[in-house]
């Protein structure tokens, strides 16, 4: 951040950020020079101690000098300061709240000590992948044999040199009194995997983290517009909440944090980058109305992430409002009532009059009760990142959420793989405070650069080993860029021996008659105890939807008599997903099946050639339909291999006969070039179906 940058963010001049900068020693001569994240950090403080008008007592003199030393002491870059110049210009009095923030802050500084890092713990070794039987040998520190000797008791023939899966070493190092655990797990770049170990006698209550979804127009923004005016935290009669992605209300002195995403997508698009925010999810839904594809969608994604949901029927105050409609409808995709013996509270809402609201909020304290939700306040923060953006002025500026442990001003920190140091941080209301605790959303500054929402974010003790942390996850983001890890069925049987019990699919078909018989026909697979879970299924087209929840649950899409649309392709290879088509129903039990037992014989990747859409219908006795279309990608192939899509429905699967220009026969026509295509034994086609070309690519399997 530039000199001038730094005065317009904090409303001063200039003359005075440079005569500040001269006084304290920090090397700034023009408004152009740039100011170190230290540097910033101390002018904040410096200038948020300056009032405009009155001296200071002797005594808040002191204090001041004190609280300067403290933060020149705290950084990292020693300045040369004139104490004399120091004490004269900090002589001026401040009242209200911010003297309150100030005297905090200097609290804050002063008794500022070394957080908690997880202890070193006995009798645990580390498992890593394609671990062999001689490295868990090596690192139980026992005979090879031993281990071989135990694995044949248990029926498993694995030589030396052999991996062994997880849940096997976990029960050899048990026989040995070992813990097992994953490498992952103890790897402090690794924020996603990373295993907080907190102490009993440390972990105190948190408040519950709340996300609100469902259809457009069933009044979520209406119910979180009335909760956040009639229960939010304030100090203050009129606090208005600050929109920093994420709130704080109270209900009988005890809290609760909302989580304000534009949609399930949005949440589910956070879970997929390791982000597991949400304890309670709450599904509203329109008495007036019913369950709509959004519903359904939101309630999928919710179960995907295996948190608790609470059923808010909204609109209870309309004439037509029928609440027990909406809980067949709900009984009908899973969602079954408590009082139907089910286990998903419905509470009956208004989000206009306020009618039910205490009771929704009661029901989210209550789960969070019986869930015994609790961290540490006495660790180095870590948690989310809700929302992020840049300001010309400031900076990078990031809405984060802390899990646990406890983020204050001037901690080392790594968003994403971004390193920086927290020099502002604002609470839901906008005010300035010096620390905030676990399920905390804060807005915070010092960032050096634009994280995404569902980064995850850790506090450090000391800024070497933050940037140490931000270069390695760095390396670590584009090795992964570059490798494919989302779930394939190629890897179906390396998936199991990882000791995963559970594949999941997202299935889409032509009709309801087919979404039920495939989605019953995959429920029955079971192979060595692993089972398949449709985590969606549905008709219609595979849309961008699918593949944000496939890559959130590392799924794999399976469609049935469907394609996805060109944008959707682009989509899923983007997260690596993998997208399978199928007409015939025993071809997918059987290929899921010989996946599983690792029995696939070589594979025929089906590579798309182009696409054209049918624009006007030629029709002659002996030719049959000519259909007159426009290349819109790539290039159709004459003899090539067909299908006809109506409205993102494959309603033909065959081959192109003839493609002509003009009155000619050619071999190809490439794309933005018009041209007559007739597709062999099939005479049904209508102007807007689109033809696309393929062939089938055999791929050997390594």
């Amino acid at each position: 951040m530039s000199v001038e940058e730094y005065a317009q963010s904090m409303n001063l001049t200039i003359a005075e950020v440079l005569k500040k900068c001269q006084e304290l020693g920090i090397k700034a001569n023009n408004k152009e020079d740039y100011l170190e994240d230290d540097d910033v950090i101390i002018l904040d403080n410096v200038f948020s101690l300056i009032s405009t008008n009155e001296e200071a007592s002797l005594e808040e003199e002191d204090v001041i000098d004190e609280a300067v030393d403290e933060i020149m002491e705290l950084s990292s870059v020693k300045h040369a300061v004139d104490d004399n110049i120091r004490k004269q210009k900090l002589k001026k009095k401040n009242t209200g709240d911010n003297k309150e923030y100030l005297n905090k802050r200097k609290a804050m500084y002063k008794h500022k000590s070394k957080l908690q890092t997880n202890d070193e713990e006995k009798d645990v070794i580390l498992y890593h992948d394609n671990m062999t039987v001689a490295a868990l040998a090596e690192e139980l520190n026992v005979n090879p044999t031993e281990v071989i000797m135990k694995l044949m008791n248990s029926g498993l023939m694995l030589s030396l040199n052999q991996a062994i899966d997880y849940d096997n070493a976990e029960i050899i190092a048990l026989e040995y009194n070992k813990k097992l655990k994953k490498d992952s797990t103890r790897d402090l770049a690794n924020f996603e995997e990373y295993e907080v170990i907190d102490k009993e006698e440390d972990l105190i209550e948190r408040p519950p983290v709340v996300t609100i979804m469902g259809h457009v127009d069933h009044g979520k923004t209406t119910l979180l517009d009335y909760i956040r005016n009639s229960h939010v935290v304030s100090n203050e009669f009129g606090g208005i909440t600050q929109h920093i992605g994420a709130y704080q209300v109270e209900r009988n002195g005890q809290k609760i944090t909302f989580i304000d995403t534009p949609g399930h997508a949005a949440f589910t698009q956070m879970r997929a980058r390791g982000a597991s925010v949400t304890d309670v999810v709450i599904i509203i839904v329109a008495a007036d109305d019913g369950v709509m594809p959004q519903t359904k969608e939101a309630v999928d994604h919710a179960l995907s992430a295996k948190v608790p949901i609470v059923v808010a029927v909204n609109k209870i105050d309309k004439k037509d409002a029928n609440p027990e409609r909406i809980k067949t409808e709900m009984a009908e995709i899973n969602i079954t009532p408590e009082e139907w013996g089910g286990n998903v509270p419905f509470v009956n809402i208004s989000a206009v009059t306020g009618e039910g609201i205490d009771l929704l909020l009661e029901t989210i304290l209550t789960i969070s009760e019986m869930n015994e939700l609790k961290a540490n306040p006495k660790r180095y923060a870590v948690g989310t990142v809700i929302e992020a953006k840049i300001d010309k002025n400031i900076g990078g500026i990031a809405s984060i959420l802390i899990q646990n442990g406890t983020l204050r001003i001037g901690d080392p920190i790594v968003v994403g793989h971004y390193f920086g140091k927290v020099r502002t941080m604002k609470n839901d209301l906008g005010e300035p405070i010096v620390e905030a605790g676990p399920s905390t959303p804060v807005e915070i500054t010092g960032v050096s650069k634009n994280p995404s929402a569902g980064d995850k974010f850790m506090a450090f003790e000391t800024e070497s080993q933050a940037k140490s942390i931000a270069a390695k996850r760095e390396a670590i983001d584009k090795e992964k860029s570059a490798t494919k890890s989302t779930l394939s069925l190629d890897d179906l049987f390396d998936h199991i021996n990882a000791g995963n019990k559970e594949i999941n699919v997202v299935l889409k078909t032509d009709v309801k008659g087919s979404e039920e018989a495939v989605k019953n026909a995959l429920e029955k697979i079971d192979v060595e105890g692993v089972k398949v879970n449709v985590i969606r299924s549905g008709i219609g087209t595979i849309t961008e939807s699918d593949v944000v929840l496939a890559n959130a649950s590392n799924a794999i899409i399976i469609g049935f008599n469907v394609s996805p649309s060109n944008m959707t392709k682009e989509i899923a290879k983007e997260y690596s997903v993998e997208i399978r088509l199928y007409t015939i129903i025993y071809k997918v039990v059987e290929e899921m099946e010989l996946a599983m037992k690792g029995l696939l014989d070589p594979e025929y990747e089906e590579k798309v050639m182009g696409s054209a859409e049918v624009r006007q219908l030629f029709k002659f006795s002996k030719v049959g339909t000519i259909a007159g279309s426009y290349v819109l990608d790539g290039i159709i192939k004459n003899n090539a291999s067909a299908r006809i899509i109506r409205d993102g429905v494959i309603i033909h699967d065959g081959k192109i006969s003839s493609v002509q220009r003009g009155k000619d026969t050619v071999k190809e026509v490439k794309k933005g070039f018009e041209c007559g295509i007739t597709i062999e034994g099939f005479n049904d086609i209508k102007e807007k179906d689109i033809i696309e070309a393929y062939e089938m690519v055999e791929i050997k399997r390594v």
